[in-house]
């Protein structure tokens, strides 16, 4: 077998197996992420906390990424740090069946952020070097299928806990298994690939070698960072479908799961649509999935639930696209810090979308919707902008 077609199988193995890891870890924190929301209010949140636990959870999150990012690029660590975000993920779901207050919950939820965000920028730059022999939109597309399914399975795992009648406690003990078999995946892809960077192309194609002249990145991560602003949680949606009793709570996390399982075939579709076509694609597809605000605030139920499917669109295009961009725009020995500081400015416009789409949802729903669809739509000039910049 010429030592091309090896590395390409080799790279294609590595992205499934890390996609199998992200299928059972998404199985488990996408489970739990459906009902935070209203097990939150069952302890005694009302909007604002919600809102404010949700977007502080994604902030610190990202915050971690911006140094688990610089010092994976440091020391060239990039298993222990991954590793060690994975577990904090994953242990802080099934503990929240012990949270007896809402601000223990609070904690355990942010905690699981936390995890999160040391792991990814370690990940993806183990992923971004396997993308690259592959198509960095297809691979990426391909893991996120594989994390959408999860994404799909935990919830539709927690709704048959409910339908059970057992309750969010029983939830998420259940939740422990997929966190046990995603960790065991984990040490199994770490041991058949212990370095994954040899994945990579060995050329070198980059216009900015440089991060910090590179201009077209720090525009994109703007724009990108406007799209999270004005995206709208869904601990908090959630909690609006409960307060409203726009449906009953059975559905909540079926809907959400569905919203997310479309995303096992979109992924990989905008992931090729992307490296045929460039980054139009992003551009088209946050026009599109802007419009799941109205749907989902000021509609009935039928309108709610097809908002829901275009708010889990957009969210499986930032999940792919995104970050397949940041690999194009980024060098190789820059990538960790790279996706560091676009998680990071990501996570601290989420944070701040969060807190004042919960202020403006106490106050008018109607405001949400003004505030959440103005700043997904003023990111598209910006976006464009960084295109027309893209080496």
């Amino acid at each position: 077998m010429p030592q091309a077609d090896k590395a390409r199988k080799n790279a294609v193995k590595f992205v499934l197996l890390m996609g199998i890891v992200s299928l059972f870890a998404d199985m488990t924190y996408e489970g739990a992420r459906s009902i935070t929301g209203p097990y939150l209010g069952t302890l005694g949140a009302n909007a604002v906390m919600v809102g404010f636990i949700a977007g502080l959870g994604e902030f610190i999150g990202y915050g971690f990424r911006l140094f688990s990012g610089f010092f994976s690029d440091k020391t060239g660590r990039y298993w222990p740090v991954a590793i060690t975000g994975y577990v904090i993920n994953l242990a802080a779901v099934p503990l929240l069946a012990w949270a007896g207050q809402w601000w223990t919950a609070g904690f355990l939820i942010i905690l699981e952020r936390a995890g999160k965000g040391i792991r990814v920028p370690a990940r993806d730059a183990m992923l971004s070097h396997a993308s690259r022999r592959m198509g960095v939109g297809w691979g990426f597309g391909i893991h996120q299928a594989l994390d959408q399914a999860g994404a799909m399975a935990g919830p539709l795992l927690v709704t048959l806990a409910l339908y059970r009648q057992n309750g969010y406690a029983s939830a998420f003990v259940i939740l422990l298994y997929p966190a046990l078999a995603a960790l065991s995946a984990l040490f199994i892809c770490r041991a058949v690939f212990p370095n994954p960077r040899s994945l990579e192309v060995p050329t070198e194609s980059l216009q900015f070698p440089v991060l910090r002249a590179n201009k077209a990145f720090w525009i994109y991560t703007a724009g990108a960072s406007l799209v999270a602003m004005g995206y709208a949680d869904f601990a908090l949606i959630a909690y609006h479908y409960e307060q409203s009793r726009l449906m009953p709570s059975l559905w909540i996390p079926a809907i959400y799961a569905l919203a997310l399982g479309g995303n096992i075939f979109l992924s990989p579709l905008l992931g090729y649509l992307y490296d045929k076509f460039g980054f139009i694609i992003l551009i088209g597809v946050v026009g599109v999935t802007s419009l799941f605000v109205p749907l989902v605030f000021l509609g009935n139920a039928k309108t709610a639930i097809l908002g829901t499917m275009i708010w889990g669109a957009g969210l499986g295009a930032q999940g792919s696209l995104m970050r397949a961009i940041v690999a194009d725009l980024v060098s190789r020995e820059k990538r960790g810090s790279g996706y560091g500081i676009f998680n990071a400015c990501f996570g601290l416009f989420w944070f701040l979308g969060s807190v004042i789409i919960g202020i403006l949802y106490e106050i008018s729903i109607t405001s949400v919707v003004i505030f959440s669809l103005a700043a997904q739509l003023i990111s598209i000039p910006v976006l464009w902008r960084a295109s027309r910049l893209m080496p």
